[in-house]
């Protein structure tokens, strides 16, 4: 079964891709889709393009407002991230049928290498965006060497070698980036061109600084678990390797491939049974970029997915999105989710930012004869079975449930902070308690109750979750603790949360430390509707807001809420997921003093169980608290939980 959605249009008629093959239920009977529909996207992405080209064919200066970088290098942005797309169509059809690409990306490397040229490109400077996109033409270049790289005249590529060359000796930010530099110094080793070894070395032996077990990295020092493992730390080693060639390492390649399947093990289960990936972390305007490792595992022989599955996680995201209007009218990639939502970008996101959204057509390269793309398509987990996953690297717990196709994350673990004793504020993508495939967070934060618990200063400003403080992940729980500070005040309190997760359930246990009468207040899922507010409903030590179609999040109090006030809080235009949203909450109005323990019921389902009423009320949970403090969950099918002090 699949996860709800809204006035949806007829999937096999979308209007903002005229060109798409009929289904073939045969091969692919979830989502009817082949790898024709992957390439009539491909053309219908590249085709809407063209009229935003500059008259070399170097740029691509689409609408919306410019990056941190500037229009330049947003113009370069589209360029390169483009021809990433325009490689995996070449490749994939050996070079046939797509001369009209080639030779528009050939003009375009000769212009934007032309250094008095007025399409010329930005050169590549220290920690400067165009090493971003240097990558990007590096690999397509690699890709499509026979019909681009070969073809090129000598002064082309002695010129195109000299602006990637910019990258050796350069300062790259210690993070994913480091990557970039290793592709493309290594790209320039294959070509005979000048690079450093030891900068590739040191970019590769960077990444085993962040590694973390089973196959999850960190961005970066801290703790910043997000889809970088997906469409950067993971993709990139693969795409290193078959640029190096014998000069790679083979035990290092052997480490990366090991890696990639147990992160594959985890990833496949992140998508919710309609496509949607969950939502959480930066960039998500990359979309079905979240697709690109299971493509990568494939490539590289690294995956434990039968094949019919990867095709059915991929096709799946890349079909929520059209059905949502991904691309537009235009055919382009607007900076959003479904339709333009700026709050889910950053200050480095240019209009064509959302082209890295090419690595998911990475599994073009895969011949057409391919298991992956013949093999019929198998169900993905949540489509066939409740799961509940123990991440503990990253200090994830994940759960899904079969019956309405949803991916719930609990997050007691990224909060994407450097180490300390730095500080930052929160952002809505990392601090949170929950994530899934069916809502978003509300952005910005800064008032929103969404799955967030908070001390509540006299004006009613929540305190942040700020530094996040991992306890563990096992089984069915994750915990950890975070300090909360009220604004004006340099005094943190200590809030110490276990998240017990029993099919859509989660039961959160808190220890909140506060001062005696501070308001104590909790939100749950926020859901989001375009085309009018969820419906609210409260009642004592209960409140809900359901979606048309069903969604519904309620949250209850189920221990240390007294007197509980319960309310849902509305907003427009502040969630990527819909136009009208709602999130129910409690609060506490005055906490006794000392650690006061509140035991919340969260729940996000659009199962037959729902019905608009707050079942969880009369049906759902009950708790036990002992003398010594620990906490008993009894769920009504009989299982217990134990939560000790």
């Amino acid at each position: 079964m699949s996860a709800p959605h809204v006035s949806l249009p007829d999937p096999t008629h979308l209007p903002n891709l005229p060109h798409l093959p009929p289904p073939d239920p045969l091969t692919s009977p979830l989502t009817g889709w082949t790898r024709a529909h992957w390439e009539a996207i491909a053309d219908r992405l590249l085709d809407a393009l063209r009229p935003y080209a500059s008259p070399g064919l170097a740029q691509y200066r689409l609408p919306g407002p410019p990056s941190h970088s500037g229009p330049w290098s947003d113009g370069l942005e589209g360029f390169a991230r483009s021809f990433l797309l325009a490689a995996f169509r070449i490749a994939g059809s050996g070079g046939q049928g797509v001369s009209g690409l080639i030779e528009r990306y050939a003009a375009g490397l000769a212009a934007g290498t032309d250094r008095r040229g007025p399409d010329r490109w930005p050169p590549i400077t220290d920690r400067s965006q165009p090493m971003v996109e240097a990558a990007s033409v590096a690999i397509a270049l690699h890709e499509t060497r026979p019909w681009s790289w070969d073809r090129l005249d000598d002064g082309v590529r002695q010129r195109v070698a000299d602006w990637l060359g910019g990258f050796v000796g350069a300062v790259v930010n210690d993070s994913n980036w480091r990557l970039f530099q290793v592709i493309t110094e290594e790209f320039l080793a294959s070509v005979g061109a000048p690079h450093s070894r030891t900068e590739i070395d040191a970019g590769l032996a960077r990444l085993e600084d962040w590694y973390r077990g089973d196959g999850w990295y960190t961005d970066g020092d801290g703790r910043k678990f997000d889809y970088y493992n997906a469409w950067a730390l993971h993709l990139y080693p693969v795409l290193w390797a078959r640029i190096a060639g014998p000069r790679a390492d083979p035990r290092r390649v052997a480490e990366h491939r090991t890696r990639l399947r147990s992160f594959l093990h985890d990833h496949q289960h992140f998508f919710g049974a309609d496509g949607a990936p969950v939502h959480q972390g930066r960039s998500l305007t990359y979309r079905f970029a979240t697709t690109a490792p299971l493509w990568a595992g494939a490539l590289a022989d690294a995956t434990p997915l039968p094949p019919g599955r990867t095709r059915r996680l991929a096709s799946g995201a890349l079909k929520h999105f059209a059905e949502r209007g991904v691309p537009d009218a235009q055919g382009l990639l607007r900076l959003g989710w479904y339709g333009p939502f700026l709050p889910v970008t950053q200050r480095y996101s240019g209009p064509a930012s959302p082209y890295w959204a090419s690595k998911a057509f990475l599994g073009l390269l895969l011949p057409a004869g391919h298991p992956v793309w013949t093999a019929p398509e198998e169900p993905g987990p949540v489509d066939t079975a409740d799961v509940r996953l123990a991440i503990p690297a990253p200090g994830w717990l994940l759960h899904s449930t079969a019956a309405d196709g949803i991916v719930r994350l609990v997050n007691h673990g990224s909060d994407r902070l450097p180490p300390p004793p730095a500080t930052a504020e929160d952002s809505p993508h990392y601090a949170r308690f929950a994530y899934s495939s069916a809502t978003a967070p509300e952005t910005p934060t800064d008032r929103a109750p969404d799955n967030h618990i908070a001390l509540l200063a006299p004006d009613g400003t929540p305190s942040p979750r700020g530094r996040i403080h991992p306890l563990g992940v096992e089984g069915t729980r994750a915990a950890s603790w975070h300090r909360a500070v009220l604004p004006g005040s340099d005094e943190g309190h200590r809030i110490e949360t276990v998240s017990v997760a029993h099919g859509a359930w989660e039961v959160r246990v808190h220890r909140v430390d506060a001062p005696p009468g501070t308001p104590v207040r909790e939100g749950g899922w926020a859901v989001a509707d375009d085309s009018a507010p969820p419906v609210a409903s409260t009642g004592p030590g209960w409140a809900l807001a359901r979606r048309a179609d069903g969604l519904t999040s309620t949250v209850v109090a189920l221990h240390g809420w007294q007197d509980a006030g319960t309310a849902v809080a509305h907003a427009v235009g502040t969630n990527a997921c819909g136009h009208h949203s709602a999130t129910p909450y409690l609060t506490l109005p005055a906490h006794p003093g000392g650690t006061h323990l509140l035991v919340t019921l969260v729940v996000l389902s659009a199962g037959p169980e729902t019905n608009g009423d707050p079942h969880a009320r009369r049906s759902g949970p009950r708790v036990r608290v002992a003398a010594t403090g620990e906490v008993e969950i009894r769920f009504p099918d009989g299982t217990r939980e134990r939560v000790p002090r």
